[in-house]
């Protein structure tokens, strides 16, 4: 079944932009205008179950959109050519959007990464820094910032609105459409050193494990989507991405497995976002969204699991018509054919968290706002994370939230210029179909963000108000209004220095009732596998392990309460290959768990 989404992802309007002599040996030096405020690197977020969670251990929701264009040829995000930054990020933040995802290709990074960062197309009208627009893209010599310059001046802007980001590599190389092409290596480009590069998975990974080192101190940054819709060979890809068992350089879980090491290995507080590819098993999907493989072969990185989210796409009939519309559907009815073997039962089983990448599309009046109604209620009872595809609305097929955006420029009587971005929302697709869908407090309806001292825009809050003056007394729009107890995580002298040490939670997991298994030939009294002593054994046991490992300060034998038992200790130390608790103790119980080995110790 060729379930493929669509055939172009932007109508890039034409004649917007020029482009700029902005040389591309220029250092990488952002404006000094644009940086912000909380530099405390503490909003890192790991998972237990299917669900995420701050350092403290409270949970969050990431209920964002998308925003692309560095994915492109302009390598900017689009309309920035049509407002300013600034304004722009901040009226994303006050529409309550708390996470955004951004579209890159493995070509931006390289060129990043080898210190010539390509040029944007001019987002300011004559380069002119006394024109009120995009002032904090002209670095102090007067030249245009470059790609890289952007993003990070994109980054500062959202850690002085409270909104946090994470990378998608949409494409090989920088193309409007690149999209189409449905695997991470296979393609070439012509590099800014001169030099024809061929994208392998290697240089795929070397790309992204130096972002997460580059960026690994700026907790804004909180996540990298390892590729977007690997799919088959419509685009042009030589085979079909796969997902199975095998060292096959088109097996897409093998290569995540691999990336997503050597990101950890860079930074071990990162989210790992993994999509799903077409097909498996003779069971086909959208692209991107067919994760069947996950209950068979999961990504397994050698650090453990607490940073793996799953990211399928899932659309509506209005982008490609599918078998499971072909009726009056309900969500029952989308379970039943499509959702709940294709992704949906990694939340309903508790395995791990979602985070559906893409969804969205044009109004129709009919079948494609039925289906957008039934996801985002699905969505909202199911505690899944979300990125609307997407803000700008030069999205070929789906459109945007935006319908336009206009600059204008007041002369004031003495002299001075002031500029105003306006976003022309589409505000019945907002307010009907993305709003409800936005984490927000249940009464006074305040969005809620994911750091945890900058408020989401203007009328937001910070996760810490959340949790120290919401969550236990009105909740939010999750779990059906369900109150909540929380930690609130406080800016101190030690955690205001940039740390890549894993951060863990602190709070008890609900064990799943699966009694332990000792193997009686080693040790018939050895409860192999159950860390926290409960009598299961479970994830709840592989957190508290990595908890001992990373953070043996407060979690080593005897140091807190919550410290792992002298008893527990032994029980953990599954791995028969090396004595002393290691990460590796925590992958094996992880295994256990899901079924991949049948008892304890390995």
């Amino acid at each position: 079944m060729n379930n493929f989404k669509r055939s172009a992802a932007a109508v890039i309007a034409s004649g917007a932009m020029a482009l700029t002599g902005f040389a591309a040996s220029m250092p990488v030096t952002s404006p000094v205008t644009a940086y912000a405020v909380d530099d405390t690197n503490d909003d890192w977020l790991h998972a237990k179950g299917s669900r995420l969670y701050d350092m403290n251990g409270n949970e969050v929701w990431l209920t964002g959109a998308n925003w692309f264009g560095f994915n492109c040829t302009e390598n900017v995000p689009h309309y920035l050519w049509s407002g300013d930054i600034d304004h722009m990020v901040k009226d994303i933040a006050d529409h309550g959007v708390n996470v955004l995802r951004l579209p890159v290709s493995t070509e931006l990074l390289y060129n990043w990464m080898i210190g010539n960062p390509d040029p944007i197309e001019s987002v300011n009208p004559n380069d002119d820094p006394n024109y009120p627009i995009n002032v904090d893209l002209i670095n102090p010599d007067g030249s245009i910032a470059n790609s890289q310059q952007t993003f990070e001046v994109l980054l500062a802007k959202c850690k002085k609105y409270g909104v946090k980001c994470f990378i998608d590599i949409h494409s090989p190389e920088s193309n409007n459409s690149g999209h189409n092409y449905g695997l991470w290596y296979g393609k070439s480009f012509e590099a800014n050193n001169g030099k024809t590069v061929e994208v392998t998975t290697d240089v795929w990974i070397e790309t992204l494990a130096w972002c997460a080192d580059n960026y690994k101190n700026d907790d804004t940054l909180i996540g990298f989507d390892l590729k977007n819709e690997p799919h088959s060979t419509y685009g042009g890809a030589p085979v079909d991405a796969i997902w199975d068992d095998s060292t096959k350089p088109n097996n897409w879980k093998k290569a995540a497995e691999d990336c997503a090491n050597a990101i950890l290995d860079k930074n071990p507080n990162a989210l790992i976002l993994i999509e799903g590819v077409e097909g498996f098993e003779g069971h086909g999907a959208w692209w991107g969204g067919n994760l069947r493989g996950v209950a068979k072969y999961p990504v397994m990185p050698e650090s453990g699991t607490s940073q793996i989210v799953y990211s399928p796409h899932d659309y509506g009939p209005v982008v490609s018509d599918q078998t499971w519309f072909h009726k009056d559907f309900t969500e029952d009815t989308l379970l039943d054919d499509y959702w709940r073997d294709t992704w949906a039962y990694l939340i309903e089983k508790d395995m791990y968290p979602l985070l559906i990448g893409e969804w969205g599309g044009r109004l129709d009046g009919g079948d494609n706002e039925k289906w957008l109604g039934l996801l985002r209620d699905y969505m909202i009872n199911n505690h899944i994370n979300h990125t609307f595809w997407c803000l700008n609305d030069d999205s070929g097929d789906t459109g945007g939230l935006w319908k336009d955006i206009q600059f204008g420029v007041t002369r004031n009587a003495d002299g001075t210029v002031e500029g105003k971005t306006t976003i022309n929302w589409d505000i019945e697709k907002y307010e009907t179909y993305y709003y409800p869908a936005i984490w927000k407090t249940l009464t006074t309806k305040k969005f809620i963000g994911l750091d945890h001292q900058v408020a989401l825009g203007k009328d937001g809050i910070s996760l810490n108000d959340f949790y120290a003056n919401y969550a236990s007394s009105e909740g939010s729009n999750l779990d059906g209004g369900k109150k909540a107890d929380g930690t609130p995580v406080e800016a101190s002298s030690s955690s205001s220095q940039p740390t890549t040490q894993k951060v863990t939670t602190t709070t008890t997991i609900e064990p799943t009732k699966e009694p332990t298994t000792a193997d009686p030939t080693v040790d018939d009294k050895r409860a192999w596998g159950d860390a926290n002593c409960d009598g299961y054994v479970n994830i709840a046991d592989a957190v508290l392990v990595m908890q001992v490992v990373t953070n043996p300060d407060k979690y080593d034998i005897g140091k807190t309460s919550n410290s792992i038992t002298e008893e527990g200790y032994l029980n953990a130390d599954v791995d028969t290959e090396k004595k002393g608790l290691t990460n590796r103790d925590a992958l094996m119980i992880q295994k256990f768990k899901l079924g991949l080995i049948d008892k304890l110790p390995v």
